[in-house]
């Protein structure tokens, strides 16, 4: 497996954030590009990330997997000037990492022992609500509720897409209607449903690869956030729902 891309930042922008989530997993590598299907050590979220082979200068992979530290993979990436070219090249059962600019530099990463999770079948997931917005935006509800609870309600209704926190003594709210430039796409049924907030501020750092966030989700059901730069890399988070009585 060799893969080199001219664009690191790319690179570096996911992974900094599947790092936020996820310690360790597997990449792979295949006709269809790079990816990564994980999910955090408690269960509550799953991470999938593809980066499809025409993202990438050389991109040469007959399906092979890379069990590897993403924490460590991180910290290496992060090394990447934005003008240098990586290399990602598998060579006897590590992971070389060569960055080439006005210098040459090479790091390596070894392979871990672990097996592939049974996850759930993200597949099979059927949303009832789907909602596309400003990325901005979303993370602006976001920090808006975190001054509050530790959790947020989204909720759909016939013309209006809303985002609720309350907490103790305040709670907040934001409301975007069909009319507002910032609520880009609504449809499906009615419904509202709690996400664990910290959580969210983890996946909202996503928002440095695309302007804009699908978002998918039922009535007490997990959620599934996506982030997309057309032709280039895909991230989504499917997020356990944070179920108890509603106010």
């Amino acid at each position: 497996m060799k893969a080199t891309l001219s664009k690191p930042d790319l690179l570096k922008d996911a992974f900094s954030t599947i790092g936020e989530l996820i310690d360790e997993g597997i990449l792979k590598a295949d006709k269809n590009g790079l990816s990564l299907t994980a999910a955090d050590r408690a269960m509550v979220a799953v991470v999938l990330f593809r980066m499809p082979p025409n993202v990438f200068e050389e991109f040469n992979a007959d399906g092979v997997s890379m069990p590897i530290n993403i924490t460590n993979f991180v910290s290496i990436i992060k090394r990447a000037k934005g003008d240098d070219k990586i290399t990602l090249e598998l060579k006897e059962g590590k992971l070389e990492i060569i960055m080439k600019g006005d210098s040459t530099r090479k790091f390596t990463l070894p392979l871990l022992d672990i097996q592939e999770e049974e996850l759930p079948s993200i597949e099979k997931l059927e949303f009832k609500t789907k909602a596309k917005v400003k990325s901005d935006v979303l993370k602006s509800g976001i920090d808006d509720a975190e001054v509050v609870s530790d959790s947020v309600i989204f909720e759909a209704k016939k013309d209006s897409f809303i985002m609720k926190a309350v907490g103790d003594m305040s709670s907040a709210e934001l409301v975007l209607s069909k009319d507002d430039p910032a609520l880009i796409e609504l449809q499906g049924s009615e419904s509202r449903a709690r996400y664990p907030l910290d959580y969210l501020k983890k996946m909202i750092k996503a928002a440095k690869l695309s302007d804009e966030v699908t978002i998918m989700w039922s009535k007490d059901y997990p959620m599934k956030l996506t982030f997309k730069d057309p032709d280039k890399v895909e991230i989504s988070f499917v997020l356990a729902p944070r179920v108890q009585e509603e106010e």
